[in-house]
Parts: structure tokens; sequence; C-alpha cells
């Protein structure tokens, strides 16, 4: 499945993964799958807190429950391919640029400016997480691990579009679009700052 034309508009990354990632990653596979799978680890636990923090939003809860099951099977998927090549998971490591969106989260103000962060930050750690995947997709020598990633590319491109609508159930598309925008220019920023690592997702 191709990420179509209008999904690539909504994704609006500004600048995409140097291409010397893939080889990067390459080079490091039990380091990239050890931090594929606390990605996926702590994006199922970030939809539990969003789940218990706005239990009054029906339609958040009922459409984030199944992206925590779906998450944590991916947890395993990952764990199994772990175990399968002989490899290790090995310990969590610091998210660099998860901590830096989490900066650029507007502290104070409004329930309705947090509420929209939050799931603003989702959105686009799915985008980022579905832009690298595409990449190991292609650009992988191992036919089966382009298929492998490329699974997963098509889970994330769902899910960073769900987060963005869910936002526009809660408030005004317009302060939603507007807050994007804002959103992938500093996403840009913290790419440009960080160094290019092959045993990272992110």
């Amino acid at each position: 499945m191709e990420l179509s034309e209008h999904t690539k508009n909504i994704l609006g990354l500004h600048l995409p993964t140097d291409p010397r990632w893939v080889d990067l990653a390459e080079i490091s596979l039990e380091a990239i799958l050890t931090d594929h799978a606390y990605c996926e680890q702590k994006a199922a636990t970030t939809c539990i807190t969003l789940i218990q923090r706005y239990s009054d939003k029906e339609k958040l809860v009922y459409e984030l429950a199944p992206i925590v099951a779906e998450e944590w099977g991916h947890f395993r998927l990952v764990l199994n391919e772990l175990k399968k090549r002989k490899l290790k998971l090995g310990k969590q490591r610091k998210d660099e640029y998860v901590n830096k969106l989490i900066e650029f989260q507007k502290k104070g103000g409004s329930p309705e400016d947090r509420l929209l962060d939050h799931l603003l930050t989702m959105a686009l750690i799915e985008a980022r997480s579905c832009e690298r995947f595409k990449r190991l997709s292609e650009g992988l020598p191992d036919a089966y691990l382009r298929n492998f990633y490329r699974r997963f590319m098509e889970s994330e491109a769902g899910h960073y579009t769900l987060f963005i609508e869910l936002a526009e159930t809660y408030l005004d598309k317009k302060i939603v679009r507007k807050r994007w925008k804002e959103w992938l220019a500093h996403e840009t920023e913290i790419m440009n700052e960080l160094e290019l690592r092959g045993d990272r997702i992110h």
C-alpha cells in the first residue's frame, strides 16, 4: 500500500529522513529493533494515559482503546523478531526526539489547549514513525524486513490521522490546523538539531 497523496499532504512533514539513516539502521539492527519495541510500548501506555485523563470524552476513549491493543501487539511482534534473530532486547534509551516535542507543549493555559497539544504530539510521533517505517520498507536489503516494516508503515498512517481527527472532534478545525502547522515547523527544527543515528526510530 503506497501512501496516498491525500495522506502525504496531511502528513506534511517538512523534512524527509536522510536516506543514509536506513544504512545506519541496517548496521545497528539489534539497537533499532530494541528502540522500535520501546516506541510501541510507549505508544500503548500513552494512549492509556490519555484515556484516563480524558475519560469524559467518549469518542476519544472508544477510538483509543483498540489502539492500545494494537500497539501492544506491535511490541510483541518486534520482541518476536528479536528472538527469532537471536538478538536481545536492550535497555530503554532516552528519546530525545519525543522529549523535545514534549517541551513544545503548552504549559498551563486552558484544558482545551493541553488536550490539543497532547493529541498533536501523538499525531506527530506517529507521522514521523510512519515516514521512518516507509524508509525501512523501501531501503533495507532484507526482503522479509522490508515487508515487516511495510505493515508497520500502514498501521501508523492510520494512527496519526486518527489523532488529528480526534483533535478536530473537540476543538475548532481552524485552531487545530493552525497549531498543527506550528508543530510541523517545530519538528523540522528538532530534526535539524538531532544527530543522525541508526540506533533510533526517531
